[in-house]
């Protein structure tokens, strides 16, 4: 016997599925933690992820195509990113035809940073990608890797249980990655993150990359 499920249908059981899929992976994730972190460690890691695997951004409404609005859409590509922290989607609009990409998270708990002033907001990936790559310009490093970058930042705190960072610690994990990467890069944020006073601490910074 078959039955023929409508677009909303199989919207739903495509959503469903991902929810269960992304569970299973917090539940590997957790007894792998379980044999290393301690014993308190544990629980707040399973409070974390019990209270924040359910909140979707998009809230299990239908994606809207941004050409035309309509919100009968059709997914022509799925798969996950490299950082395996979202699932990117390849979407067809079924009154418009157009094609669009959505990028669906997990919400988390928020992260924070800290300025210099001691005023917080919240951490911004666009931000912190877009002063990434005001460093790489011409250095020819894929958009990927710069992506991965902030991916791995983001994925390393959320691991440390921290949602508060200074922009001070922030400043020298992006160094860190990018000193592997790319001298050039390297040099260019460091010149407008750690703002050398003068020529001779620029020289001293050269002098440490050799």
């Amino acid at each position: 016997m078959f039955v023929l499920l409508n677009t909303s249908s199989i919207f739903f059981l495509t959503q469903t599925f991902v929810r269960i899929k992304i569970v299973l992976k917090i539940l590997l994730n957790f007894f792998k933690k379980f044999l290393y972190l301690q014993h308190i460690e544990c629980y707040t890691f399973i409070i974390h992820n019990i209270l924040w695997i359910t909140l979707w951004k998009t809230r299990g409404k239908p994606v809207k195509c941004p050409f035309c609005g309509y919100e009968e859409t059709k997914v022509v590509d799925s798969r996950a990113t490299e950082a395996q922290d979202a699932v990117r989607r390849r979407r067809e609009c079924l009154k418009c035809t157009q094609r669009f990409t959505t990028f669906e998270r997990v919400e988390e708990i928020p992260l924070t940073v800290i300025k210099k002033s001691g005023e917080r907001e919240p951490f911004d990936r666009a931000k912190l990608l877009a002063g990434i790559l005001r460093a790489t310009v011409k250095r020819h490093i894929p958009a990927a890797e710069l992506e991965k970058i902030v991916s791995d930042i983001e994925t390393e705190l959320r691991n440390q249980f921290k949602y508060e960072v200074s922009s001070k610690e922030l400043g020298e994990m992006v160094l860190k990655r990018l000193k592997q990467m790319d001298k050039v890069a390297y040099i260019r944020f460091a010149s407008v993150y750690r703002e050398f006073k003068d020529l001779d601490e620029f020289t001293r910074e050269l002098s440490g990359l050799k």
